[in-house]
């Protein structure tokens, strides 16, 4: 017992001494096990990342981003409105204010004054107290022997004694052989009464998961994503219910007058904005506001960027949120953030939604409820019921963008939910040169070229091109300018661009065996010369051996803008599409693995005519949707004999093409090997080369934006409003009826005066 009590006296001298140290550098001490603390939650558990989105940033980072708000007047969180509290950048709710404790105490400040911040410590700190007076002034009490216990206590008569036993069982025989031993009778032997009693050392258990839970929970509530939505919930994870959904008002720069080649589609959106801006314009003649609307067509021609500016000049509230955020791996996160997607849009109404790529929560239903697939369908029935059921809200037009329209859910589709649907396909040639303009208008060209001369000259160079290829093409001479130190862009940049983009990089310094280059260069001119004398054929711009991309040679091409084709043109193309092959067999007697791709490009062309087209007369007038690249396909959707049919049709319609192709380039012999042997010698061969080796090409054709325009109605685009959307983003007053009208609305009612 005198041990027990002698480490209790020191544990007290040694806590003393400890609380001494402290009160010199309690404020020290404390700062540094708050910045500890910090740290620590500063980051999100391994894997939960995505529930955190401004965890990325550092301590330091978000002192550097409180400086600046330090300096803003007191009344611009009033003056931004929505933007702070609605979510104008992205998220729902603002940022805690800087007067807050946890804001002070993240800059490094101890807020001694606030009294939330002296609550929280002082409840802490005697915790801690309390952990350590049990810790450190408990009587642990000391272990002892079997014998030591029976020779110091149990022969001594009567003594107090309190300890652990292990086995009650064992205890008692080792009392009972220890009383036997010394003598004890049976009536005098000791009588054993148990009781439980408790000294607190299950706490010492528990005190881990405690901590554990606790520390969960402060980081859940007070970490990044929950210091930044007050009032909706704890954030983190148990905000995994709520839209990610962003309201965006005065941040997209992008305007309508930056959108291009899509007038139709363009005009269709702004009257979605005048619709909600202007309704009464709609409503008294009968007409009702359409509920909402769907942009489809191929990647790359807009449909985002159309919803950008949208954003960008409507004066209403543009909510944006992405298909693929309504599903997650919890069960009923999708149907829950779609309510309460609709539920923000109701608040802001009048209102646009838009909702890009709904074809990753708007497929069609009944392929099997497998995992997530149930949980897709319950997503969509959810927002089918929000677009138009019961609880429907009548000022929020819903805009959806998708690439895959036919494999959305007939439901989704239907007038009602989406009434239009806007096509936005690649632009024409008019279009393209719309929009070179726009994407001209940053760049430093030289003085001596003309934007428009320069854009309509581009958009005859770039058929089939949709909008990402023209930005891409122009930022791509930009970039080649800047390699080769140029003060400006001019027309080569431009051209080299082009052939970037179609071709691929450019490989000077891939090494090519003499007799490889010997064989590309005399399949190349296989090409050119077929194509130059096929009419039907498209007009060759340039050809070159100089390896790009994937492939070894490489032919540039300017096909006019062509919607219908004919059998007898279908087979041209063919025919100069094997002309390379043809060649190598000519020339060489042999073929080569080269021809892959146009053997590719033809198969696919022979397969379209008989199964799509009905080009054939024995397979008749039938067409068969032809599989997707990479789709599976269980069945095909006709006979085996008809399978077999179209087989034997399609190998002797490429056979056909073939022989054609011999039969013109063995008459045109001399012709392949003039150009062989300038490829050979120049590695590049242009229109004029063409036209000096062969003569002029005894088809005519077209090759400039004024030829190619020619009897469309103009050459510009016509980007005229109609009356009723000449001010589309503007709110109308009505207007004041003169006293004529009157007198006449009062006569035609039959009103007394």
């Amino acid at each position: 017992m005198f041990v027990s009590q002698g480490m209790s006296c020191l544990c007290c001298q040694v806590m003393a001494s400890t609380t001494a140290g402290q009160v010199v550098s309690g404020r020290s001490l404390l700062t540094d096990l708050l910045g500890a603390c910090r740290s620590l939650s500063s980051r999100p558990p391994k894997g939960f990342e995505k529930y955190f989105p401004d965890s990325q940033k550092t301590p330091k980072d978000s002192e550097a981003e409180a400086a600046p708000k330090e300096s803003r007047p007191a009344n611009s969180q009033k003056a931004s409105g929505r933007s702070s509290g609605g979510g104008g950048g992205g998220k729902r709710g603002g940022r805690k204010e800087d007067s807050h404790w946890y804001s002070r105490l993240q800059k490094g400040d101890v807020p001694w004054d606030d009294k939330e911040f002296r609550m929280y410590f002082l409840c802490g700190l005697a915790f801690w107290i309390s952990v350590s007076y049990y810790f450190f002034f408990r009587d642990g009490g000391r272990e002892v022997t079997w014998k030591d216990f029976v020779n110091n206590y149990l022969a001594k008569g009567v003594q107090y004694v309190w300890f652990n036993i292990g086995s009650v069982d064992t205890f008692e025989r080792n009392l009972e052989t220890a009383q036997y031993e010394l003598g004890i009778e049976g009536e005098n032997r000791l009588p054993v009464v148990y009781s439980t009693e408790s000294d607190g050392t299950f706490l010492l258990s528990m005190l881990p998961t405690v901590l554990i839970i606790g520390f969960l929970l402060f980081m859940l509530r007070r970490g990044p994503a929950g210091a930044g939505r007050p009032g909706r919930g704890m954030g983190g994870l148990f905000s995994v219910s709520e839209t990610t959904a962003k309201i965006l008002k005065d941040e997209i720069d992008v305007k309508f007058k930056d959108v291009a080649g899509c007038e139709e589609a363009k005009l269709e959106i702004m009257e979605f904005v005048n619709f909600l801006k202007n309704p009464k314009q709609y409503q008294d003649l009968g007409a009702k506001i359409p509920k909402g609307a769907i942009l489809t067509g191929p990647p790359g021609t807009g449909k985002t960027l159309l919803a950008k500016a949208t954003a960008g000049e409507a004066n209403v509230p543009f909510i944006t949120v992405n298909g693929s955020e309504f599903l997650e791996m919890f069960v009923g996160v999708g149907p829950a953030r779609v309510r309460d997607l609709f539920v923000m849009a109701r608040k802001n109404a009048p209102c646009i939604l838009f909702i890009d790529e709904i074809d990753a929560v708007g497929r069609k239903r009944g392929r099997g409820n497998f995992g997530g697939q149930s949980e897709q369908e319950n997503t969509l029935n959810q927002l089918l019921v929000e677009m138009d059921g019961f609880n429907t809200a009548t000022n929020v037009v819903v805009l959806a963008g998708t690439n895959r329209p036919d494999i959305l859910d007939p439901a989704l589709m239907r007038p009602g939910r989406f009434d239009r649907q806007i096509y936005i396909g690649p632009p024409d040639i008019k279009g393209r040169a719309s929009i070179f303009k726009v994407h001209l208008r940053p760049l430093k060209l030289r003085t001596d070229m003309d934007k428009d001369s320069l854009a309509k000259k581009m958009a005859a160079l770039t058929p089939g091109f949709s909008g990402a290829d023209i930005a891409n093409v122009c930022n791509e001479a930009a970039l080649i300018a800047a390699r080769h130190l140029s003060d400006a862009i001019n027309q080569k940049h431009f051209e080299q661009a082009i052939e970037r983009v179609i071709g691929g990089l450019e490989k000077k310094t891939q090494v090519l065996q003499p007799e490889e280059k010997k064989t590309v260069a005399y399949h190349e001119a296989g090409h050119a010369v077929a194509g130059w004398f096929l009419e039907h054929a498209d007009p060759l711009l340039k050809v070159s051996i100089i390896p790009r991309g994937k492939g070894l040679g490489y032919a540039q091409y300017l096909p006019k803008e062509q919607y219908l084709y004919t059998k007898e043109q279908l087979l041209d193309r063919m025919c100069m599409t094997l002309g390379g092959r043809v060649s190598e067999e000519i020339f060489f007697g042999r073929i080569t693995t080269g021809a892959q791709d146009d053997l590719r490009k033809v198969t696919q062309s022979a397969y379209a005519q008989i199964v799509q087209f009905g080009m054939n007369a024995k397979v008749g007038q039938v067409s068969f949707d032809l599989p997707r690249q990479g789709e599976m396909v269980l069945e095909k959707p006709y006979s085996e004999a008809t399978a077999r049919l179209i087989d034997t049709e399609v190998r002797t319609l490429i056979s056909e093409a073939y022989q054609r192709t011999q039969q013109l380039l063995n008459n045109k012999k001399a012709e392949v090997e003039k150009v062989a042997q300038r490829l050979l010698e120049k590695e590049v061969l242009d229109k004029n080369d063409m036209v000096e080796l062969l003569g002029k090409r005894p088809f005519a054709e077209k090759s400039t934006y004024e030829e190619f325009v020619e009897g469309t109605g103009g050459e510009e685009e016509d980007t005229t409003l109609p009356e009723g959307l000449k001010d589309w983003n503007q709110e109308r007053k009505d207007k004041e009826e003169t006293q004529e009208e009157q007198v006449a609305r009062q006569i035609s009612g039959g009103m007394p005066f």
